[in-house]
């Protein structure tokens, strides 16, 4: 027969109420460490195992946080994923990780069965730009946070990067080497990482004074496969551009496996057929010869940074606090620029948040920017 938490505190000498204390992730700190060891040591003497399914009916708490990505298989947000961890255990939470494979229909069956099994908060990465099941399930009640992306016309907190100012300054880094022709690759315009990011690009062309070309302008997919298509695509053109702002590491990953395919190896001293600056840093970054300009954000942070939000709306909601004033409601992480070559951030870049443009310039910069696919015209955006 299985020891129970009476067994545990005689051999202690404790009550039972303080070995509850002792395996309790938020109350373990108002039991003095001599005591705690004391408690820990009789229940491993014992063979002393917590019941979690009995204490969480009992505290009407599962202690778990559910994770929704879009796809388990991208790097960054696997870097993500290890801050939220990072900050989910050191409170005692644990993850339930899933995916919703790019799809929004399976990110609704995903949050649904997650919040069937009674989990304590949810940390989503949006498939797409429709929210609706997010908002209504956040208005009865579950703890959520987006991550990396935000959903419009929704009303969730969320923590993100600054796409925009990262991407403004990839394009500004490429202006200023001398590329006029620079496209712009990859992406859905429904979510929103891609529509700030292109917003960015448009933005270095407008203050340099430079008419953008919408032919040059590429949505269509986040993967490997799309980048290598695009890149395919644009070296058909006629006046093929000089150099490319990438939109994620999976597109620029294809587009230099077709500059492989098409051209070879770049030589040792010369340059590449064409330029590309792009997010993400990675550990792939020194073997990808066409990249001159990269943006990293902070992956990591970003995760304990959602992490954190998210204990935080738990434990509000527990003691019913509705106060969010000094909240707020969207972060936005910095974005460093660098230049593999050179091995060092650039300079224009630490400024960045001098530049950053207020929320109703950005949402008529994307307003201005969804233009470029139903009209075809280029991108004016406000100074």
């Amino acid at each position: 027969m299985g020891k129970t938490i009476k067994d545990v505190a005689a051999e202690a000498g404790v009550s039972t109420a303080t070995v509850s204390r002792v395996f309790a992730p938020d109350s373990a700190d108002t039991v003095t460490e001599e005591t705690r060891n004391r408690v820990m040591a009789a229940a491993e003497k014992l063979g002393y195992r917590v019941n979690y399914t009995a204490r969480s009916l009992k505290r009407r708490s599962t202690m778990t946080i559910a994770v929704v990505f879009p796809e388990l298989v991208n790097d960054f947000f696997m870097d993500v994923a290890e801050g939220i961890e990072k900050e989910l255990l050191a409170k005692g939470y644990t993850m339930i990780l899933s995916s919703s494979h790019n799809s929004v229909e399976e990110e609704k069956k995903r949050v649904a069965m997650l919040a069937d099994r009674l989990v304590d908060g949810m940390l989503i990465i949006p498939a797409g730009s429709q929210g609706e099941h997010l908002q209504s399930l956040s208005e009865q009640g579950m703890p959520m946070i987006l991550v990396d992306r935000i959903v419009e016309g929704t009303e969730l907190d969320a923590v993100t990067s600054d796409n925009e100012e990262g991407a403004f300054h990839l394009t500004k880094a490429l202006l200023a080497d001398g590329f006029k022709r620079i496209a712009f690759v990859g992406g859905e315009i429904t979510i929103s990482t891609a529509r700030e990011r292109l917003s960015g690009y448009a933005r270095a062309f407008a203050e340099a004074g430079i008419k953008s070309d919408p032919s040059l302008i590429c949505l269509g997919g986040m993967e490997v496969d799309d980048g290598y298509r695009q890149m395919a695509k644009l070296l058909k053109k006629r006046n093929p551009p000089e150099a490319i702002v990438t939109v994620n590491l999976m597109v620029h990953l294809g587009m230099e496996r077709c500059l492989w395919d098409i051209y070879g190896p770049v030589k040792p001293g010369a340059e590449p057929p064409v330029v590309i600056a792009g997010f993400d840093e990675s550990r792939y970054t020194a073997f990808l010869p066409a990249c001159r300009y990269i943006a990293s954000q902070d992956a990591v942070g970003m995760g304990r940074q959602a992490g954190r939000r998210i204990i935080e709306k738990i434990k509000k909601k527990k003691i019913n606090d509705k106060n969010e004033k000094n909240t707020e409601r969207i972060i936005r992480l910095p974005v460093t620029i660098s230049s593999p070559k050179a091995g060092s951030s650039l300079g224009e870049n630490r400024d960045w948040k001098k530049n950053r443009m207020s929320l109703k310039d950005r949402r008529s910069t994307h307003k201005a920017v969804q233009n470029v696919y139903t009209q075809g015209e280029s991108v004016t955006v406000p100074r």
